[in-house]
């Protein structure tokens, strides 16, 4: 039954790798629920508590830490197909492959990945 109401409401969000039918509609709902606050995909990163947000402090400068706000659901609803993605999507892999050769963390990287999701959406 969902499975059919997101297929018509919004078939475009089903392509993605790792995005099924539970996914789009979290999705579908929270973008629903707000729509004045989505107007770009920054703003949408920022509903999901996915934007990142910078920690220089004095002399520290150019990290990066997660909003710990946020649609506490839609996070985790990404963070799921961004841990799938990293299991079995070949490029992604080869993501995860290349940013741990640049000594990333692997925090850094789902935080990095779960922005591309964002972008995706």
């Amino acid at each position: 039954m969902i499975e059919d109401l997101v297929t018509q409401t919004a078939p475009q969000l089903i392509e993605p790798f790792g995005i099924g039918a539970d996914t789009a509609a979290e999705i579908l709902i929270v973008a629903g629920d707000n729509p004045e606050r989505i107007k770009s995909e920054a703003a949408f990163a920022k509903l999901a508590g996915i934007s990142p947000i910078p920690t220089s402090s004095g002399m520290t400068s150019g990290k990066h830490r997660t909003d710990h706000g946020g649609h506490r659901q839609l996070n985790a609803t990404i963070y799921r197909v961004v841990i799938g993605r990293m299991r079995f999507h070949e490029p992604t892999i080869a993501y995860v492959t290349r940013r741990t050769a640049q000594s990333k963390s692997k925090r850094d990287i789902i935080r990095c990945l779960k922005r591309y999701v964002i972008r995706e959406v």
